[in-house]
């Protein structure tokens, strides 16, 4: 009695194309894998977008960055 049986899910999907159509399902299904393609795309074309330059490829080996450290002093 705890899981359902092959006829039982024979007899809910004819009762589910009997109320909605056949081709409302197919429609569903439709914009389901559209919307799965453009999700699948979008990740594709977040993943290819060129990364940021890092501090370390910006500077040449011939370049030099000059720092001067203050001290503070309390007043």
């Amino acid at each position: 009695m705890g899981s359902f049986s092959i006829w039982h899910w024979l007899i809910v999907l004819v009762i589910v194309a009997l109320v909605f159509g056949t081709k409302k399902i197919r429609n569903m299904g439709e914009d389901l894998g559209g919307a799965v393609k453009g999700f699948k795309k979008g990740m594709r074309d977040a993943s290819e977008e060129k990364k940021p330059e890092s501090v370390a490829q910006r500077v040449q080996s011939d370049d030099t960055i000059d720092v001067q450290a203050k001290e503070k002093t309390d007043a």
